[in-house]
């Protein structure tokens, strides 16, 4: 599966023909020749001959497993997620399983699916191959969030669980999320597991499979009735902290599953708390995987709020909130002083749920003595100085909810109480039950500390403006340059390596008075291909690749004297750090 860097060179130093090229067009010409006429895939490939470019793009690799699955563009090639690549993952990881024995597999696999094309076809293919291969298969009626997946890998005691699902790539794009039976997406050492029994499939004739139908016909696939999702929006709506009267349950808000999996569960959990003034966009309610009015249906991108300002601004609502096609990511906008919708990062709504669950378990009398929360290494340490002020210890983990909730067995075993768990990507976890980010947990308790404020005379805009003035005027800017296709993911191991090697000691008239380098890991954090630079100012800034986009990814952090300030300082740091990586080629 890995790419032979072959070159031919004729005299005068003129490249014949380099190995990935030759190696692209041979795989192309297997999968024409082994495809039937029939199959769509084969007429898709048909439609590239000619088209070097493309074919490379396709064929140049296969697409990779690690820890947060597959991730890809639909279509036909090995770099594509298809029927093939899907089958041939699943066989892999149905293998993985059945090497841990008789027990692993009568506790089975639960799968889910999001509305993406493909994703429930590729759904039941995985249900099809595990079932076949002997192990215990339970799935949904229909498309489910991600996090209520995660939950059900516990709940039911199940060795693993898959979900189809890209989150909140665009439309071209889908992918395979694998989970263990910790309920948390694959560690390093079950994916590189996983990775080795996928290598080992041959994806023609080495995949074993059986009808989806017949195996829910004879037991060996067990679809889950509505009291499995009964249970989750229960767990979800034990984490209140205030109710009733505490709260104004007549507060305008606005709520977008930007065409995904969040539309049911998130009505349900607004109807079940008693709000009683609240508005779904209409062409975002119902399932679409084109996502035609939100084009790239990322919450965290301002733009996927156009229609909700609109519908906000007919309805006067206070809040605005969207969950991404499967209901993990969770964003909001906000009203300001002047009555204008304000996006807020990610960073932003962490610190008002970190208020919020610190200020109400302090109150309550429920905030306990050993408290700890956890973030990533990429997330702003404001929410450091809060938890501190409480007596709560924040702990640090590397990107991704397999890391920070997979610190809650660690928290456990040395006394911890597990109070939240976030990252700046719009990712909160707020119940230790649910082992993965959840926008639908995470959207009840935004929605209930707007009507707690509310009923205060506050605004979730005042509470933003106290937690600056009270613990420090924070900036915080998260930027990414996408890189797509082999020359952009070339170009980026390139610029971390000469970042890595240029290392500047002065940033913006800042010295730089320290340097963490995960790339070999970092005291208890594991390897990681980011870097992270303190600066004698108080600011902080880090550089990574994502691990599934075709991004690299920058994070600015400024603390000073006032916002503005903050600001303009993190735009200066920005400005040059920029200056220096872009002109990399």
């Amino acid at each position: 599966g890995k790419s032979v860097h072959l070159v031919c060179v004729l005299k005068g130093g003129v490249f014949f023909m380099c190995g990935v090229e030759f190696y692209s067009k041979s795989r192309y010409q297997e999968w024409l020749d082994k495809l039937s006429d029939s199959d769509p895939l084969k007429a898709e490939l048909e439609a590239i001959k000619g088209d070097d470019k493309e074919i490379e793009d396709r064929f140049y690799q296969d697409l990779s497993f690690g820890t947060a699955g597959l991730r890809g563009k639909v279509g036909a090639g090995t770099n594509r997620m298809n029927f093939l690549t899907v089958g041939k993952a699943s066989q892999g990881v149905a293998d993985y399983i059945v090497s841990k024995g008789k027990e692993a597999c009568e506790k089975g696999v639960v799968i889910a699916h999001d509305p993406r094309h493909f994703s429930k076809e590729f759904s039941q293919l995985a249900a099809g191959i595990f079932a076949a291969n002997g192990i215990k298969v339970y799935t949904f009626p229909d498309l489910r969030p991600t996090p209520e997946l995660a939950f059900m890998v516990r709940r039911l005691g199940t060795v693993s669980g898959i979900n189809i699902t890209a989150s909140h790539n665009p439309r071209e794009y889908n992918g395979y999320k694998a989970y263990w039976d910790d309920g948390c997406q694959v560690s390093s050492d079950v994916a590189d597991g996983m990775t080795e029994k996928i290598n080992a499939v041959d994806i023609w004739t080495g995949i074993k499979t059986s009808d989806f139908d017949e195996g829910v016909k004879s037991g060996k696939i067990v679809v889950l009735g509505a009291e499995y999702d009964r249970e989750y929006l229960d767990k979800i709506e034990g984490m209140a902290i205030h109710e009733g009267d505490e709260l104004d349950l007549s507060i305008p808000l606005v709520y977008t599953p930007l065409n995904g999996c969040g539309s049911i569960p998130f009505r349900q959990m607004l109807t079940d708390r008693g709000f009683s003034n609240w508005k779904i966009v209409p062409e975002q309610e119902n399932p679409d995987p084109d996502f035609t009015t939100v084009g790239y249906p990322n919450p965290e991108d301002p733009k996927a709020f156009k229609l909700s300002e609109q519908y906000g601004r007919e309805f006067g609502a206070e809040l605005l909130m969207a969950t991404d096609p499967d209901s993990d990511r969770f964003a909001i906008e906000i009203r300001d002083d002047n009555g204008n919708y304000i996006p807020l990062n990610g960073n932003q709504t962490g610190y008002l749920l970190v208020n919020y669950v610190l200020e109400g378990r302090k109150d309550a009398g429920t905030l306990p003595a050993k408290g700890a929360m956890v973030k990533s290494i990429v997330t702003s340490t404001l929410s450091t100085i809060m938890a501190k002020a409480y007596g709560i210890e924040m702990f640090e983990t590397l990107t991704g909810f397999k890391n920070i909730c997979g610190k809650i067995p660690y928290l456990h075993e040395n006394g911890y109480t597990y109070l939240f768990g976030y990252e700046e990507s719009v990712g909160y976890a707020v119940c230790e039950d649910i082992r993965d980010k959840d926008g639908i947990s995470a959207g009840m308790l935004v929605a209930e500390a707007a009507a707690y404020y509310r009923k205060q005379g506050k605004t979730l805009w005042d509470v933003l403006q106290e937690i600056y003035a009270k613990y420090g005027f924070f900036a915080e800017d998260e930027p990414n340059m996408v890189l797509e296709g082999i020359p952009g993911a070339q170009r980026i191991q390139r610029m971390m390596k000469w970042f890595r090697e240029n290392i500047p000691t002065s940033v913006a008239g800042a010295k730089v008075e320290k340097v963490i380098d995960y790339i070999n890991g970092y005291e208890d954090i594991p390897a990681q291909n980011a870097i992270r630079l303190f600066l004698d100012n108080g600011s902080w800034f880090a550089i990574r690749p994502s691990g599934t986009e075709p991004k690299i990814k920058f994070y600015f952090y400024s603390n000073r004297d006032s916002r503005e300030n903050a600001l303009e300082t993190n735009r200066k740091i920005k400005e040059e750090i920029f200056g220096l990586i872009d002109s990399v080629e």
